[in-house]
């Protein structure tokens, strides 16, 4: 048995085409553009890349872009500074600051600084909170992602087992959340856990997110289980036995063959953080549109349901 290949690419590129022309009616409708403002701190290059690839994208949906960028010996105070000149600024529907920061800043406490109602990347303790009670908020791009991949490949999450492997908090617990809240019987697993391969042959949906080269092996791996590997690790050509270097947490061409659907690594969830970053910051424009517009029940709503999946 051959695994199908879940496209993110074509997946984000649909979302982007979606982004682009809701972008293109609230413009026409509100008279305002959606901004994205990205705070690079530093000069780390995979950094760089990432913020002018999120700089990139946002002008091709017609969302207005704000790079900021400050300097690698930047102090707390100035780059607190910054994000509350943009928490203010009226043109700037949502803000990211882009991690890791250099080792003498407190990244967790920055990123707190962000507003909520601004924060796209999901990470802010209130969105952190609305999110762990099921209440509409701002969700976190990649764990988003993961979602609407799983949903385009039709599966059914409801009464499923779900293990995530990693629990960082800005891709492993807010996945378990999302999960949790379509039903699916969740298991986090970590660098605590006992008989790791265990646990994984158990699920139904397996979502790896630990950063370690094809840790996953097709033992592993439940027969007929979707496989979701969110891991991005280089390598040399030679070890990845691949061109790019690039290989993921799952042993692809073992488990490929186990799985009945599974992401690639490039390709897979990659492409999909930054298509639900336009998203967020859509949604946050729009929340923004509607406090102007005098409605006092504005909400962040994010397509996710205010049950409270803890309640049976």
């Amino acid at each position: 048995m051959s695994a199908t290949i879940i496209d993110g690419k074509a997946i984000a590129a649909r979302i982007r085409g979606e982004v682009a022309r809701d972008v293109e009616a609230f413009t026409r409708e509100t008279g305002r553009v959606p901004g994205l403002a990205t705070v690079l701190v530093g000069g780390d290059p995979a950094s760089a890349v990432y913020v002018a690839g999120k700089q990139r994208a946002c002008a091709e949906v017609g969302m207005a872009p704000f790079d900021r960028r400050l300097g690698a010996e930047a102090s707390f105070d100035q780059v607190a500074e910054e994000l509350e000149g943009l928490n203010a600024d009226r043109a700037v529907s949502g803000v990211l600051l882009q991690l890791p920061l250099p080792d003498h800043l407190d990244g967790t406490t920055l990123t707190g600084m962000v507003s909520p109602d601004k924060d796209v990347d999901g990470l802010t303790p209130v969105n952190a909170g609305l999110l762990a009670l099921a209440r509409p908020g701002l969700r976190p791009c990649t764990p988003s992602g993961v979602i609407e991949l799983l949903a385009d490949a039709a599966v059914e999450l409801e009464g499923c087992e779900a293990v995530v492997v990693g629990r960082s908090n800005l891709f492993g617990k807010p996945m378990a959340q999302l999960l949790l809240a379509q039903n699916a019987t969740v298991t986090m697993c970590h660098s605590r856990t006992r008989d790791l391969r265990e646990v994984c042959a158990r699920a139904d949906v397996l979502i790896a997110a630990v950063g370690r080269p094809r840790i996953i092996k097709g033992d592993f791996v439940k027969p007929g289980a979707v496989v979701i590997d969110v891991g991005m690790n280089r390598l040399t050509p030679e070890e990845a036995q691949n061109k790019s270097g690039l290989v993921g947490d799952v042993d692809y061409a073992a488990v490929s063959q186990i799985a009945s659907a599974i992401t690639p690594v490039p390709g897979g969830v990659g492409p999909m953080t930054i298509a639900l970053l336009l998203r967020n910051t859509l949604q946050a424009a729009r929340y923004h549109a509607q406090l102007e517009a005098g409605f006092s029940e504005a909400r962040l709503e994010a397509g996710f349901s205010e049950m409270d999946p803890g309640t049976s």
